[in-house]
């Protein structure tokens, strides 16, 4: 098994927690994801996906999904690639919902905007472990 490290940025909460970001490549365009150990999958943002995929797009059986703002209707898509660091996973089922309440929040607060959650399915999967000291996460493949 071959370790990739990638890099991690903490983002402050204005006091009041702290958030890990980590930048994902989808559609041959960079963006910042939240890295949730406590989601049980990940998700993109609705819009991204519609963007990009709007010819494939299904409702997904699960019709809402709750985040930390908002509760929303789903889709579900496959997105031809999603890059990790130098982690490429081909084909990847997600779910998709409206995050442009979370990326506000984090614009509202100087942060970057969020397009997508890293969550449980591929840390899980890809046997992540996050080093606090050196903000990295480690994945396997």
């Amino acid at each position: 098994m071959r370790a990739i490290n990638i890099p991690l940025n903490l983002v402050n909460l204005q006091d009041d927690g702290f958030h890990l970001l980590v930048e994902v490549v989808v559609f041959n365009e960079t963006h910042f994801a939240v890295l949730d150990t406590g989601a049980s999958r990940s998700v993109f943002d609705k819009a991204l996906i519609e963007k990009h995929l709007a010819e494939t797009l299904k409702v997904s059986d699960e019709i809402n999904a709750a985040t930390l703002f908002t509760t929303t209707t789903t889709i579900q898509a496959t997105i031809p690639e999603v890059k990790i660091g130098s982690l490429k996973i081909k084909q990847y089922e997600t779910v998709a919902f409206d995050l442009q309440s979370v990326s506000d929040t984090y614009r509202q607060f100087g942060h970057p905007p969020i397009s997508c959650i890293i969550g449980g399915d591929i840390l899980v999967e890809y046997k992540a472990i996050i080093n606090y000291d050196k903000m990295l996460l480690k994945l396997y493949k």
